[in-house]
């Protein structure tokens, strides 16, 4: 059995659900575009990941989507032929390798390419890599669009990670999906009876659409600190807005982040998820989430668990942080519905989808 996923350069959603899936198969190889070593976990890491020549190309590791335009080309040179079974886990081209006329393969997705649909300018656009740049990225995006589409055929089964992805795959792929909800360590991420230090909390990459401007615009309005955890290409923009009450911190351990989490007012996710981990952990947690009404967030937020917010500006989650915080929330009665995410239930619902994946061998 063959496990394929875009890039291995941190531990992130993605790389968590991997780590699941190879739980379940442990005795497959791994493929990915490349890999960065020490960067994912030790498990990940003992399958000895096999990578593409990208590894090889000058700051790929750390400058990747520079090189999105010949990402196909690497893809569709990984050797599956002996795999009679393919899995892929992709929000970029792993969805595209190319297995055996007699092999099955299914994915597990992430998202359709985001830089290539429905995201570009969050990504190339003029105010981001300039005007020139932001034209020859929207050539080479067009083109790669027009790949994604095509290379939709080659997988037998798709397993999107909510609702909200499913209806994009239809969207871009013409395909129907099945859901199945990555897995929150809810046996790790739990309350402790600890006291709110009255900080709200936002864990993610520091990108432009995960707006997380927005979270130091709606905290400095309401006059609440904000811890954000995380980094990325906006970390340095991002700083320069902030104020005093923000605290950014690249890198927390789980033990120091579940801290975090128990020690919050609560989650802040300002920006249109796929799917998030990372609010379901504090939710586990048994701090309420504030999200935007959009998204994968409308599958996992509710009235009991916290507050969707309809406006994405800084003074409708202002408000919605006051009145979170005027709120009594059950931590444990928390904790239970984020229980419906846990590593078990993914095991059971992907273990169930392989095996009927397997059984369509002839």
């Amino acid at each position: 059995m063959a496990v394929v996923h875009d890039w291995l350069t941190g531990m992130r959603g993605g790389e968590s659900a991997l780590e699941h899936i190879l739980t379940l198969v442990p005795d497959s190889q791994l493929f990915t575009l490349m890999h960065t070593s020490g960067s994912v976990s030790a498990q990940i890491e003992s399958h000895r990941p096999r990578h593409t020549f990208v590894q090889y190309l000058p700051f790929s590791r750390t400058r990747y989507r520079n090189y999105l335009p010949i990402f196909p080309a690497a893809i569709e040179q990984l050797d599956l032929d002996d795999y009679d079974i393919v899995i892929s886990t992709s929000h970029c081209a792993a969805k595209a390798a190319i297995s055996t006329g007699r092999a099955r393969h299914l994915c597990y997705c992430f998202t359709p390419m985001r830089y290539a649909w429905d995201q570009f300018d969050a990504y190339f656009g003029v105010e981001q890599v300039g005007r020139w740049q932001s034209s020859l990225y929207r050539m080479a995006m067009t083109k790669l669009a027009r790949w994604d589409t095509a290379t939709a055929g080659r997988v037998d089964q798709y397993v999107a990670i909510s609702q909200y992805v499913a209806s994009r795959i239809g969207r871009y792929y013409n395909r129907e999906a099945k859901v199945i909800y990555p897995p929150v360590d809810t046996s790790f991420y739990r309350p402790n009876g600890s006291k709110s230090r009255g900080y709200f909390v936002v864990v993610s990459a520091l990108v432009p659409y995960k707006r997380v401007d927005v979270a130091i615009d709606a905290c400095r309005l309401a006059g609440i600190e904000l811890r954000v955890v995380g980094t990325g290409p906006e970390a340095k923009r991002l700083r320069s807005h902030a104020g005093s009450t923000v605290k950014f911190m690249s890198h927390q351990t789980k033990e120091e982040l579940r801290e975090l989490y128990r020690e919050s007012e609560g989650f802040l996710l300002t920006g249109e998820e796929d799917f998030g981990i990372a609010p379901l952990e504090a939710q586990a947690c048994g701090r309420p989430v504030i999200a935007l009404a959009r998204g994968g967030a409308l599958e996992t937020v509710t009235h009991e668990t916290g507050l969707l917010v309809k406006q994405n500006n800084a003074q409708s989650f202002a408000n919605a942080m006051q009145t979170v915080i005027q709120r009594d929330f059950d931590p444990w009665r928390l904790h239970a519905a984020a229980s419906r995410f846990s590593p078990t239930v993914f095991h059971q619902h992907m273990r169930a989808a392989l095996e009927t994946l397997a059984s369509e061998l002839t």
